[in-house]
């Protein structure tokens, strides 16, 4: 296929004249082509659920999530993993980002590096991929080399496969067990696919990682359970999710806390069934680290004695 011939790069002809533009006609046509992209995504949502459930059941395996791109559509899985420690405490290993050309082109734009299909394979390795990882690879046109051999790698090393980009029929779908396609249309400048393409990517990366955290047992109602209270905004942050997950005062939940050794969920479940520290303990252990799960299994048991 032709570039010009791919979604991503053809002429958006409401912006053709654009550099004729005032700056607010320039605003408003941007924000108006953004809009299509949560559209766009909505479409895809079957497609997202497969690669969900499919990486949650690798995860629990003890797979590891593996982001791999070049240019843009690296540095949003770069982006991706790198949040999942802070707001989920899981460690840095579990959700990793690679990008063409390594730490540099994280910032800078370095040339030629999305065209090697050696260098994926070497990148790859260099964390030493097995068949319990989930390998990601993000390309926005669907073709770029680099993330195509690095699909293909992780294929011949046994590992389930997710791939996402924003053409209809993108090449690298063809190499994905779990191929997802986000058409978000021409972009408002041509071929500038960190506008609508790369915001798409970013939504649909963070569905990927919240809801996988989610159904770990990474949330509690609502509430990033998992936080892991290291300097005092994060202190004073566990008190206020275990505040409002037992509907109790600071005085509470801090004595709740300190009990539990700071242990967010084991405070809250503390609070919710009065049980002790070691229970709560076991009880998350047996039942996926998920609160909800666990205080019924708790209530019943209390119920039956």
């Amino acid at each position: 296929m032709k570039l010009t011939q791919l979604d991503t790069e053809k002429i958006n002809k409401k912006s053709l004249h654009i550099d004729e533009m005032t700056t607010i006609d320039i605003l408003k046509l941007i924000n108006e082509e953004d809009q299509k992209v949560a559209l766009a995504v909505n479409k895809s949502l079957n497609q997202i659920e497969k690669a969900i459930d499919c990486i949650y059941e690798k995860m629990c395996l003890g797979g590891r999530l593996i982001y791999i791109g070049a240019g843009t559509s690296g540095r949003l899985g770069i982006l991706d993993a790198s949040e999942c420690p802070p707001t989920y405490g899981v460690d840095s290993s579990l959700v990793q980002g690679i990008i063409a050309g390594g730490s540099q082109a994280i910032t800078q734009a370095i040339e030629g590096v999305e065209d090697s299909t050696e260098l994926a394979v070497e990148d790859l390795k260099k964390i030493n991929l097995t068949s319990n990882d989930i390998v990601c690879t993000i390309a926005a046109s669907g073709r770029t080399p680099y993330a195509i051999a690095g699909l293909q790698y992780a294929k011949n090393v046994g590992c389930e496969t997710v791939s996402l980009c924003c053409v209809q029929n993108g090449e690298i779908s063809k190499y994905a067990n779990c191929p997802i396609e986000v058409v978000v249309g021409p972009e408002v400048i041509t071929g500038s696919t960190r506008m609508k393409a790369g915001t798409a990517q970013k939504m649909v990366l963070n569905m990927i990682s919240t809801s996988v955290m989610i159904k770990k047992g990474k949330v509690y109602g609502n509430l990033m359970v998992d936080v892991q209270p290291t300097n005092e905004k994060l202190k004073m942050r566990a008190v206020s999710i275990v505040c409002q997950s037992i509907d109790c005062d600071e005085r509470k939940a801090k004595e709740l806390l300190n009990k539990s050794n700071y242990n967010v969920k084991i405070a809250i479940l503390m609070g919710l069934t009065g049980k002790d520290e070691i229970e709560c303990q076991n009880a998350l252990e047996k039942n996926k680290e998920n609160i909800s799960l666990a205080s019924k299994k708790l209530i019943e048991e209390n119920k039956e004695e």
